[in-house]
């Protein structure tokens, strides 16, 4: 897109990019999401930034109509498979937050400088200050869904320091914590984070989104112990625990979508509610990304629709379901296991070598076991070679992680048959372009076959 487009975009108020790029106002001193519902400024007045961390690096603040921040991730990070694309992953992971610019490097195969050189040249921002305007999103979450103490609130968010956080807080959003927190929601509706109600959150999207599919095929695919799918189609909610860098989560997301209706309004999409109950909040940016991998939240279901629609035979599924979602995965193990061994096989090995959870909630009793424990109980077959090199590092399924290379050390593991390695291309690693082996999946469908797969697996010409 060019910089008239954009504006169209902008004049328009078009949701379609929300999160692709950002828009400021040189007058103002603010930046916006393209859909946002204020007077469309000057054309002569306006910047575009590619993202929200170059526009607060320029100095503009993040408006409090629209809430920039809160906006779909690009779906732009997906697609690429290049070093900024990967670098982007893990980011949003909490990478730099853990383990600093080196940690993200040395992921990545790069030096910290090349890192650094070819984000900025992209993106207009580095690292640091990428992961500084997504601690300044957790921040604004937890003051005001949260009644943490602030210095509590500065810390879980990644900050270094209470002054790093009071003054990245000013000035992102030209308001001090205290201030921040007084203009939560308050009236009827406003959800508040409790220590049994966990904290709220609103999980965005953009364009439609076709829950029901995905809460199908999560509750055909969940383990007991760790995940459940409970209610009537329509208003189910799908639980789970989660492990985490610093500690573990109880999760609940709610099938119901929310927001304008299809076609209405000038905010196309929605999002799904969703509560956390974390054990330490500082787990709360890497959670809440890798909910939205699982729901596939980030998709330009528009590009996909467009490009899959055009195909004589796609094209009267796409009309029936219209951003319909590839879901990923919250744990690069997870979809091997039941993809090796089925529900009932992950079930046992969960009660066998998962970690039990400190408070049991329902039938929501164990984690997910971690490759080391697996490797450990030498399983043998493609399951034991699969955590071994998942345990030792030789094999990497992180979102930031090369997805060719990632294949070919797949298949180079004994006994894993390529059908395994394309379902956790799709879905660990979350490639939205992989071709079911043997399947009449044309090229003509790139880069979004993945999601034409989903549409012949809900046909039946593909099998679960």
């Amino acid at each position: 897109m060019d910089e008239d487009t954009r504006y169209e975009a902008v004049r328009s108020r078009d949701g379609r990019f929300d999160g692709a790029f950002f828009f400021a106002v040189e007058t103002t001193g603010i930046y916006c999401r393209p859909s946002c519902p204020a007077v469309t400024p000057k054309r002569r007045n306006v910047r575009f930034f590619p993202t929200a961390a170059a526009a607060q690096g320029s100095g503009f603040r993040a408006c409090r109509r629209c809430r920039p921040d809160a906006v779909p991730g690009s779906a732009e990070w997906n697609v690429r498979a290049d070093a900024v694309g990967r670098a982007m992953r893990l980011i949003a992971d909490g990478v730099v937050d853990r383990e600093g610019v080196a940690g993200l490097a040395t992921r990545l195969g790069y030096s910290a400088r090349q890192v650094q050189r070819q984000l900025t040249t992209e993106l207009g921002a580095g690292p640091v200050a990428l992961a500084r305007a997504q601690r300044a999103h957790t921040a604004r979450v937890l003051l005001q869904t949260t009644d943490l103490p602030i210095t509590e609130i500065a810390f879980a968010s990644g900050f270094a320091s209470v002054r790093q956080f009071n003054d990245t807080v000013r000035e992102v959003y030209a308001s001090t914590p205290t201030e921040v927190r007084s203009a939560a929601p308050r009236g009827r509706g406003a959800r508040r984070a409790t220590p049994s109600a966990g904290i709220p959150l609103r999980l965005a999207y953009r364009g439609p989104y076709q829950a029901a599919a995905v809460f199908d095929q999560l509750a055909r695919e969940a383990v007991p112990g760790v995940e459940e799918v409970g209610g009537a189609p329509g208003g189910r909610i799908y639980r789970r625990t989660l492990r985490l860098p610093y500690g573990t989560a109880l999760v609940a997301v709610e099938e119901r979508t929310r927001g304008p209706k299809a076609g209405g309004g000038t905010h196309p999409g929605g999002w799904l509610d969703a509560r956390l109950h974390l054990t330490d909040p500082r787990d709360l940016t890497t959670a809440v990304q890798r909910l939205r991998r699982l729901f596939d939240l980030d998709a330009d279901p528009y590009a996909v629709d467009e490009r899959l629609g055009a195909d004589p035979r796609l094209a009267p599924l796409v009309a029936a379901r219209p951003g319909l979602r590839s879901p990923g995965s919250v744990d690069p193990l997870e979809p091997a296991v039941r993809a090796l061994v089925g529900v009932a096989g992950a079930e046992d090995l969960v009660r066998r070598y998962g970690k039990a959870i400190d408070a049991p909630c329902g039938s929501l009793t164990h984690l997910f076991p971690e490759p080391a424990a697996l490797a450990e109980a030498d399983l043998g077959g493609p399951l034991g070679a699969l955590a071994a090199a998942l345990a030792d590092g030789t094999l990497r399924l992180d979102p930031g992680a090369d997805r060719d290379d990632a294949q070919q050390a797949l298949l180079a593991l004994p006994g894993l048959a390529p059908s395994v390695v394309a379902t956790l291309r799709a879905r660990a690693l979350g490639d939205p372009d992989v071709a079911p082996p043997g399947a009449d999946v044309p090229d003509t469908w790139r880069p979004w076959r993945s999601y034409a797969a989903q549409h012949l697996r809900i046909t039946g010409e593909l099998s679960h």
